[in-house]
């Protein structure tokens, strides 16, 4: 039976100490456990901490953008290291994959980076994946790393994204883990705080943000921590942390490249015929558009918006933003067309 993809996300919180610096009692487990799953799952670790691990390196560091990108490249090296160190006792590989935005917008860029995710698994390597920091643009990068496992998940067809956080799961008022979602509803939403963790820059809004695109397209998602042992197989068997059920996805790898690829270049904000429209396999016209956000050309990918905010797919748009703002009264202009269109 072919391994199924398995993408597993570590936060800063969770692998580093109250130094900021990665925890290697964390790794070592990390790394005992992706020996296991490695067995049974082609495995890509996302991992957060650069930043952390490289800071101290950093006179007087403040926390501005360039001294964010200088710690980053300072503590990847540092962190891949220590990966190989403890991945090495277990007989594995590691190989430092760098991303960035056009890694996934780009066609034919995708598929030579999952050709060579493939040539690592093939050769029992694990891929440890973080964002290019020192050269991503800081319109293009990443949100976080919430975004980027997401988007690998996505466009690798993975089966299940874990996320590791380190409050152990989705948790309600009571701060108990709720062990099963099937659909993040408003009661959900309910749960959420708007504070984020003093170390990392993904909040729960955002693991929430990314778990609904990942669900809506057929990808399990988990969230846990690592405080027990064994936590990630718990998780994966539905024992710990909290499961966001898949909806089922009949899309082809095309449609959730598309889907993966979605950079937020811009956004096109649709009225409610517009959006009926789409959910019944239609093109977009421009006269369904009530809003044009950011600046982008025609052939890349925006997100669609509802008029309740609400993200509902993204789309490889046949206008740049000018045109597309000059058409919004034309009613025959084509802003998109419906096979390049994902609606979540």
């Amino acid at each position: 039976m072919q391994k199924q993809v398995l993408v597993i996300k570590l936060g800063t919180a969770v692998i580093t100490g109250p130094d900021g610096k990665a925890d290697e009692a964390i790794i070592t487990r990390i790394a005992e456990e992706i020996a296991l799953l490695s067995q049974s799952y082609k495995v890509v670790l996302v991992s957060s901490g650069a930043v952390g691990s490289g800071k101290s390196f950093i006179k007087n560091y403040k926390g501005t953008l360039i001294e964010r990108k200088a710690a980053a490249a300072i503590g990847n090296p540092i962190l891949i290291q220590l990966y190989h160190k403890y991945f090495s006792q277990h007989n594995l590989v590691v190989a430092q994959a760098l991303c960035e935005r056009h890694h996934f917008s780009n066609r034919s860029q995708f598929l030579q980076l999952k050709e060579t995710f493939y040539e690592f698994w093939n050769n029992n390597i694990i891929p440890v994946v973080n964002e290019n920091d020192l050269v991503s643009n800081v319109e293009l990068k990443f949100s976080d790393n919430d975004e980027l496992s997401t988007l690998i998940a996505i466009g690798f067809d993975a089966e299940t994204l874990v996320i590791c956080t380190s409050v152990g799961g989705f948790l309600d008022d009571n701060k108990c883990i709720i062990p099963l979602i099937e659909n993040i509803d408003s009661r959900i939403l309910g749960y959420v705080k708007s504070e984020k963790s003093a170390v990392g820059l993904g909040g729960m809004v955002s693991k929430l943000t990314f778990t609904r695109l990942a669900t809506s397209l057929g990808i399990r998602v988990i969230m846990t921590g690592l405080g027990s042992e064994r936590a990630l197989s718990a998780a994966i068997s539905g024992n710990a942390g909290t499961t966001f059920t898949p909806k089922k996805s009949n899309l082809k790898a095309r449609q959730k490249w598309l889907a993966s690829g979605s950079i937020t270049l811009g956004s096109l904000h649709v009225d409610k015929g517009a959006e009926g429209a789409l959910q019944n396999r239609k093109s977009l016209l421009t006269v369904g558009v009530t809003e044009v956000k950011g600046v982008f050309s025609a052939g890349e990918v925006v997100q669609l918006i509802n008029e309740e905010g609400t993200i509902i797919g993204v789309a490889k748009v046949k206008l740049d933003a000018s045109q597309m703002a000059i058409q919004l009264s034309q009613k025959n202009e084509l802003a998109a067309h419906a096979d390049d269109i994902v609606m979540f």
